[in-house]
């Protein structure tokens, strides 16, 4: 005992020698938020941070004495559903992984909890289509597509990252003929587990949740089946989310089905507009927006997501929100441009930018972790917004405030209803376990008017040691505030990137790739059927390597695919334009290939495109049309054209006139176009059946 005395006393005095500075620290600080209070006149957007100062306006009491709310589980966002991260991967190094670091990386940007990823079903999902892992039955290939890459590049920068997979389409074997994936229950449930299976051989990657059906009919016996064949597979650490669609009515049937109740781990709601059901609450599970979002990513967007990243738990109890979608990286003039965290869809210039809800964002996922728990004391301000908080029950505190104003947050859906938000001052009193927490990191954003924006600034601490644990904000419209204990957070920065650039006026593919790290050609986004990098290996000449559409039957679908197979490129404002290709009809007869200019539709629309589309037939025909459907047609004739056989397509398009040739020799001149006026580039086929193209050019003059 005598010997720690000495040391007891140092310590002692070490202590008191730093509660005297920090005292002082503190003081200092007081003063000159006293001092700005009382006379700073024309104050810009920098907010004041009062500690102890009496003001008027609401107190609000954070508390985990008597015990703390839900436990968090992460904010998160979607690649897929679909084709959302269709231009990422054709980035060039260093940018594509700058935009991943943006998103993933820890204490830097976005800093994503979860990534939901979709598990490619060969079918239109909302913005293109992804490829499946199992075009038929006997066909298995886990290098298919990008998610396989995308998730482990999230593992590379978040060890930690969740991992989802979600069905929207299906390929057209399960349904034995029929567009259900339920027809056979053991099959479907094979088919995704295969999924999981193959990430995990493949790229040792655990998917942690799987879903049933993206926004569509759920089948009771089929979640059951699909819990006993991962079970079975020893994939007992795979949990179930369901339904992904609307509370109800997978909440009432887990109530009523004892089996049920106890196979879903999580039941995911998309789009809940912050609100939840009863009998979601009833069943006592995890409840998540596990779709969210949607909105073009300006600072409304923002807005929409600072708002709904507090108030799904303050109103509904969701402990995790996952965003649709990840990055835009897909032509903007398809359904939902730019509605991704953050924009990049020029992988030909390497142009990025960082959008204001990566910032957002970072307010909730720098300073929070899954496996956190919110307090049971949140809620909502008494002038407008809200406030939450949040602990890791080791002592630290994150609180997050957001004062996002009606016309400023919101979301693409549901309706909002109106409401107010006016100037106020809001006094928080840290209580219990946090009552002598000493300092706070505060970090700022105003989002709106260039001349009084920040984005995720970070302010000066606030210092609460001879304050009782209790502080005032002054708080505005569109605001958001986090203050935490913890120090690592980071407003992460790269040198900016290249400037953005139009789609090259001359761009040519010749498809010539022996080994392709990814599946697709650049820059080609599959909107209807999958267009993959093919090896002819009879052929030793200039066809040995060709893009081939590989799907000959139609998908279990999601949305609306056309008819015809077609993916799209280029410009969309490109409207005098030369296309050329290769072209060889697989098919014998019934086989059919075009290339195509100013389309105009895609996406879920992708039905009633128009453009100008060249057509060939196995059967020795040839056909112009104004639309991919076949509906306005503006010529047709005979051609020397069969199957197996290859030949050069070429389509031209100048003003209101257009001209084909084949092999060189015109076979229609000046024909009328005078709708659309722009659109893409494109190829595709007559129906679902294997094609290949080859040697793809195209020269845009407008």
């Amino acid at each position: 005992m005598a010997a720690a005395g000495p040391a007891s006393l140092r310590r002692s005095h070490v202590t008191h020698t730093m509660a005297e500075r920090l005292l002082q620290a503190s003081r200092q600080r007081r003063g000159k938020a006293m001092t700005a209070a009382a006379g700073l006149a024309g104050r810009a957007a920098v907010p004041l941070l009062l500690c102890a100062l009496l003001v008027p306006g609401g107190a609000y009491v954070l508390d985990d004495s008597d015990g703390l709310g839900r436990e968090f589980d992460g904010i998160g966002a979607v690649s897929g559903g679909g084709a959302t991260s269709r231009l990422l991967v054709n980035y060039p190094e260093p940018y594509r992984s700058q935009i991943l670091d943006y998103l993933f990386k820890p204490n830097f940007g976005a800093s994503l909890h979860i990534l939901k990823v979709e598990i490619g079903g060969d079918g239109q999902t909302t913005d293109g289509t992804e490829p499946s892992h199992m075009h038929y039955a006997l066909d298995e290939n886990y290098f298919r597509g990008y998610e396989w890459w995308l998730m482990k590049e999230a593992k590379k920068r978040n060890p930690n990252i969740t991992l989802m997979g979600l069905p929207w389409s299906f390929p057209g074997w399960l349904g034995k003929h029929f567009n259900w994936p339920y027809v056979n229950l053991q099959l479907t449930a094979y088919y995704v587990m295969t999924w999981i299976v193959g990430a995990k051989h493949y790229h040792d990657l655990d998917i942690d949740y799987i879903g049933i059906w993206n926004e569509r009919s759920f089948d009771i016996n089929y979640i059951k089946v699909l819990r006993r064949m991962l079970n079975y597979q020893g994939l007992d650490r795979v949990k179930i989310i369901a339904s992904d669609n609307l509370w109800e009515p997978i909440s009432a049937s887990m109530l009523l089905d004892s089996e049920l109740m106890a196979v879903i781990d999580v039941i995911g709601a998309h789009y809940p507009g912050t609100h939840t059901v009863k009998d979601a609450k009833l069943t006592n599970k995890k409840l998540w927006s596990s779709e969210d979002f949607s909105t073009l990513n300006s600072d409304v967007g923002a807005g929409c997501l600072g708002r709904i990243l507090n108030q799904n738990y303050i109103n509904g109890y969701m402990t995790a929100t996952i965003a649709w979608n990840l990055v835009a990286s897909y032509y903007e003039q398809l359904p939902y441009g730019r509605c991704g965290l953050m924009t990049a869809q020029e992988p030909w210039s390497g142009h990025y930018v960082v959008e204001s809800p990566i910032w957002v964002s970072a307010h909730t996922t720098q300073f929070t972790q899954p496996g956190w728990y919110y307090l049971k004391t949140v809620g909502h301000l008494e002038k407008g917004g809200s406030y939450v908080a949040l602990t890791d029950g080791l002592g630290n505190l994150t609180i997050i405030v957001e004062t996002m104003s009606h016309k400023y947050s919101t979301c693409i859906r549901p309706f909002l209803p109106y409401y107010n938000v006016s100037h106020q001052f809001a006094t928080f009193v840290l209580k219990g376990s946090f009552s002598e927490i000493p300092e706070l990191h505060v970090w700022y954003t105003r989002l709106g008017k260039p001349s009084t924006r920040f984005l995720f600034k970070q302010l000066d601490s606030l210092w609460l040691l001879d304050s009782r644990g209790t502080f005032t904000l002054e708080l505005r419209e569109d605001e958001l505030f986090t203050l935490t204990t913890l120090t690592t957070g980071g407003k992460g920065s790269y040198p900016l990137p290249p400037k953005s650039q139009p789609f090259p006026r001359i761009y040519k593919d010749d498809f010539d790739v022996d080994y392709p790290f990814f599946s697709e050609a650049p820059n080609f986004a599959d909107q209807t059927g999958v267009f993959e990098y093919f090896t002819n290996i009879e052929d030793p000449g200039e066809h040995r390597f060709t893009l081939r559409q590989v799907l000959n039957q139609r998908p279990i679908t999601w949305a609306a695919d056309a008819s015809n197979t077609i993916s799209i490129i280029g410009d969309y404002k490109w409207s005098n334009l030369t296309v050329t290709c290769d072209v060889y009809i697989e098919t014998p007869e019934k086989g059919g290939v075009f290339i195509a200019g100013r389309v105009n539709k895609g996406g879920i629309l992708i039905r009633s495109a128009r453009g100008v589309f060249f057509w060939i037939f196995a059967n020795g025909t040839y056909r112009v049309t104004g639309d991919l459907a076949g509906w306005i047609i503006y010529a047709l004739g005979h051609v020397d054209v069969t199957a197996k056989k290859w030949y050069t397509l070429t389509l031209i398009i100048k003003g209101r006139l257009s001209s084909g040739m084949l092999n060189g020799s015109y076979v229609w001149t000046n024909i009328p176009v005078s709708f659309p006026k722009n659109g893409w580039a494109a190829i595709g086929t007559r129906s679902f059946e294997f094609a290949q193209f080859d040697n793809f050019r195209v020269e845009a003059t407008s």
